[in-house]
């Protein structure tokens, strides 16, 4: 009898150590990982351990195989049965928040935030969850653009880690309130939220992980009022935090307190977000050389993370890092990279419709500004338009509405239409439309804004050249060709180029005016063998579609790319 007892533990641990293996094997040999877990059911085995299998499926074949739709079978099943079972906490809500984690990335959110509201109710016993499911269906709300309830549900959290003593967890919480607020009504917050991460006592990598999280969001912010110059302590910081982090081990002691166990990100992944702020403050800067460093370190380490976690926010960094990169191909004249990166992206997003959703007024924006880099202007239209009717995003929107009024003004017969456009970006006629040029070359010098200065300074030569004034002209175009060079930024550099020739040529300036002229030259040249094969890549179609999931994958022709294809 004994032996009859002990049989079933027996060929259950087996088959979970033969899981095991399979699943660590280098590479994991996922098929033969399931099968082990699979067999487990023909032992008919007792509740607790069906439900577990269930999770373990549900979890392999949602992190390891494209398998969704079994995946979620598995979830739903360990989510069912586990709530019969008392005292089974770990498995109800790691099933429950897996679930709702695949509900949403299948588009599926009505059927997830009810799941998560009853996970929630039912968790408050057990601390650490509650916090963690508590901020997923936060983030859920965030992700559908619902602020206030994202809002009210941080609030429960921070004052419920509050309670149960949880200083680090309250501050996640209260770090994360800080994304919802306007730019006026942050700096309270961000002053007691810097106060509990330096005065919190634990262990090294939960007290770095905090600050790595209060840095990153007060760099965005930061980046977002266009503080490029202000934004820089924090950055170094951050970096330096993560470098801290990166050489501190996970053996750490665990916290005593269950609600401390709650963690924001895997530091892999940080990494991964603190080359992405990286990237974007090189980009607003202008430092596109170094925005492409950055993006290339950050996409090397994103497709080793791919090997081994499917988790859906690295797919999420990926596109988010492609749209910053393809901004600046456009910038540094490399448009048929970029268009080859836009497929990039399209490719993504057929793989997952969440990240679509969330992306597809950036991707028709992204096309519209290749459009008019070839010089499409009808397609660009097109695509501003359907980029409009998708987003609900201010700043997204003016961006689009801003570039929309560019193609306007280059076709010269779209008055009306700009006059209307110019209406709904100004509807009160308040701005001091004079001083628009003065103003924006004042700020962007304050803050280190070189792309933003190089452009105002290049149009305001433009305008003194047009005055008769060459020598203010040339006052401008100067310092606006050396900055242009150093982002680099191929348009400016044409254009400045053109009116050095001007210049010199109406100035006397002879040998100047030649070599300026030859600049010119080689500029036109490189934009047009760039523009040529752009135009000739099979990614060119994109350009028409406007409507609709992306289109499928093009086969790209043959021959050299400087493209990233290779580390994606």
């Amino acid at each position: 009898m004994a032996s009859n007892v002990e049989a079933p533990e027996s060929w259950y641990l087996a088959l979970l150590g033969f899981a095991e293996h399979f699943r660590t094997s280098s590479p994991p040999k996922i098929r033969l990982c399931v099968h082990c877990l699979q067999a487990v059911f023909q032992f008919k085995p007792p509740q607790r351990v069906e439900a577990r299998t269930h999770l373990q499926l549900g979890s392999v074949l949602y992190h390891h195989t494209k398998n969704s739709e079994l995946a979620r079978s598995h979830l739903e099943k360990a989510w069912f049965i586990s709530q019969q079972i008392p005292q089974f906490e770990d498995v109800k809500f790691e099933a429950a928040s897996l679930l709702s984690e695949l509900y949403c990335q299948q588009n599926l959110v009505d059927s997830a935030k009810p799941l998560l509201r009853k996970a929630i109710q039912i968790s408050q016993q057990t601390p650490y969850w509650h916090c963690r499911l508590l901020f997923q269906l936060a983030q859920l709300h965030t992700l559908e653009k619902d602020l206030v309830s994202a809002c009210d549900l941080l609030g429960v959290g921070a004052e419920y880690a509050r309670v149960v003593g949880s200083e680090y967890t309250r501050c996640c919480y209260l770090d994360l309130l800080l994304m919802e607020r306007k730019l006026g009504e942050v700096h309270p917050l961000l002053t007691l939220c810097g106060t509990i991460v330096e005065n919190w006592q634990g262990n090294p990598i939960q007290k770095e992980s905090l600050r790595v999280f209060f840095l990153v969001l007060q760099v965005t912010h930061y980046l977002d009022a266009g503080q490029v110059k202000s934004v820089k302590p924090c950055l170094k910081q951050l970096q330096q935090c993560i470098q801290t982090i990166s050489t501190l081990h996970d053996d750490e002691i665990l916290p005593s307190n269950p609600a401390d166990l709650f963690h924001w990100l895997p530091k892999e992944h940080m990494c991964v977000l603190v080359y992405l702020v990286t990237v974007m403050h090189s980009m607003q800067a202008g430092y596109l050389e170094k925005a492409q460093k950055y993006t290339d370190k950050a996409l090397m380490q994103l497709e080793k993370l791919k090997m081994l976690d499917s988790s859906p926010i690295l797919s999420t960094f990926q596109v988010i890092l492609l749209e910053h990169i393809i901004m600046c191909r456009l910038v540094t004249g490399h448009k048929a990279t970029a268009l080859q990166e836009i497929s990039q992206v399209c490719q993504l997003c057929q793989q997952s419709p969440r990240l679509f959703t969330n992306h597809a007024a950036q991707l028709h924006t992204l096309l519209g500004l290749y459009c008019i880099s070839v010089n499409c202007m009808d397609n660009a239209e097109a695509q501003f338009t359907a980029a409009l009717r998708l987003t609900t995003h201010q700043e997204l929107w003016a961006f689009i509405v801003t570039n929309l009024a560019s193609v306007y003004i280059r076709e010269g017969n779209r008055h009306q239409e700009l006059y209307s456009l110019l209406e709904r970006i100004n509807p009160d006629h308040n701005f001091p439309v004079r001083r628009f040029l003065r103003e924006t070359l004042k700020m962007s010098n304050a803050e280190d804004l070189n792309r933003l200065t190089a452009c105002s300074l290049v149009l305001l030569g433009h305008i003194f050249y047009v005055l008769g004034n060459h020598r203010e002209s040339n006052n401008m175009v100067v310092p606006a060709m050396q900055l242009a060079s150093k982002i680099p930024d191929m348009s400016v550099q044409l254009w400045s180029s053109a009116l050095l020739k001007d210049l010199n040529k109406a100035l006397g300036n002879t040998i100047d005016a030649h070599e300026a002229a030859q600049m010119h030259q080689n500029f036109s040249q490189q934009l047009l063998q760039d523009h040529i094969a752009a135009c000739s890549l099979p990614e060119h179609n994109l350009i028409s579609w406007t409507d609709g999931p992306p289109p499928g994958q093009f086969q790209a022709q043959n021959g050299p790319t400087t493209s990233l294809a290779s580390l994606l």
